[in-house]
């Protein structure tokens, strides 16, 4: 089993046409076609069925496909950990993050970064904890942002916890529909129109939770939204939304209340693959990330509703 076969295998697996796989990998389609044969013949079970002209996988090629994924990306990691030897000059961090974390906390670090490494490549993926945990699963991501709890134990990961974030119920600031109390109980919120986020959403799952804990089901206006679309359309005085409270910065339409102690809040944490160590470029950027938070904690500076979780040290 080569590395080169394993790639040829995945871009058949992700186009299902071996022409426009052999066009990606920029290789005549018959020599592309002798390798995925010889790799059947290796492991000693067909990949894919051919059927009719249709390219599906076979039940041992979906089983492979995960595996052959995270060894090329593992690959890919050890030839750039290799290179960065000559002192962090070069080199790559991919980085996952939640929508909130990408638009409130993470541009500064990210800026403090560049300017320390300025030859490391600076990769960033947005998406909600669970897509984030199944990038780092399959070696796509060096360090996520994510949300904790995980949804499941994970022993795959090794998870820190940095930061803790209140969650706020939001509203527009123009008098229809805003929330004119210093403070909100969760079933306050029975029966007023929610904007909701998609499927699969932390925040999602813990509006809707809380929800059903106070009793009720929430009444959705508008459902199926990211980050910077649930803001809108609350903005827009569709409904409320339950967000944290680090994203209001800089939206003068919006007006953020607080829960009644002791509120929603959650946790923030820098996750990474067990049986995988970080690259010397993805530590350096912990490093950095870890000592901006100590800073802004310290000059309080952190957004209101978010805390830093002691102990913290930007020790690897």
């Amino acid at each position: 089993m080569q590395l080169q076969q394993l790639a040829y295998f995945v871009a058949v697996a992700e186009t299902r046409h071996f022409t426009h796989a052999a066009e990606r990998m920029r290789v005549a389609q018959p020599s592309l076609s002798k390798q995925i044969k010889a790799l059947e013949t290796d492991l000693g079970a067909p990949l894919f069925s051919r059927a009719r002209g249709n390219v599906t996988l076979t039940p041992a090629g979906e089983a492979l496909l995960p595996l052959a994924r995270r060894m090329l990306a593992d690959a890919d990691t050890a030839r750039r950990e290799v290179g960065e030897l000559a002192g962090l000059r070069r080199g790559r961090v991919r980085l996952g993050a939640t929508p909130s974390l990408c638009a409130g906390l993470l541009a500064d670090a990210l800026a403090r970064f560049h300017r320390d490494y300025p030859g490391i490549e600076l990769l960033v993926e947005e998406g909600g904890s669970r897509d984030l945990v199944r990038a780092l699963a399959r070696g796509q991501l060096d360090l996520a942002l994510i949300i904790l709890p995980l949804q499941g134990d994970d022993p795959s990961l090794v998870t820190e916890e940095i930061l803790r974030e209140n969650l706020v119920v939001v509203s527009p600031s123009h008098a229809r529909g805003r929330v004119r109390k210093p403070y909100i109980r969760i079933d306050e919120l029975r029966g007023r129109p929610m904007v909701m986020f998609r499927r699969g959403y932390d925040l999602r799952e813990a509006t809707l939770n809380a929800c059903r804990q106070a009793g009720f089901e929430p009444r959705f206006a508008v459902e199926g939204g990211e980050m910077d679309a649930v803001l809108r359309f609350v903005e827009a005085g569709l409904g409320i939304a339950v967000v944290p409270s680090m994203v209001l910065d800089g939206r003068p339409g919006l007006t953020g209340t607080p829960l009644v102690p002791p509120g929603l809040s959650r946790t923030i944490a820098l996750a990474h693959r067990k049986d995988v160590e970080p690259t010397r470029a993805a530590q350096a950027f912990r490093a950095t990330l870890l000592f901006y938070l100590a800073e802004a904690a310290h000059e309080r500076s952190l957004p209101p509703g978010v805390e830093l979780i002691t102990p913290i040290s930007p020790n690897p």
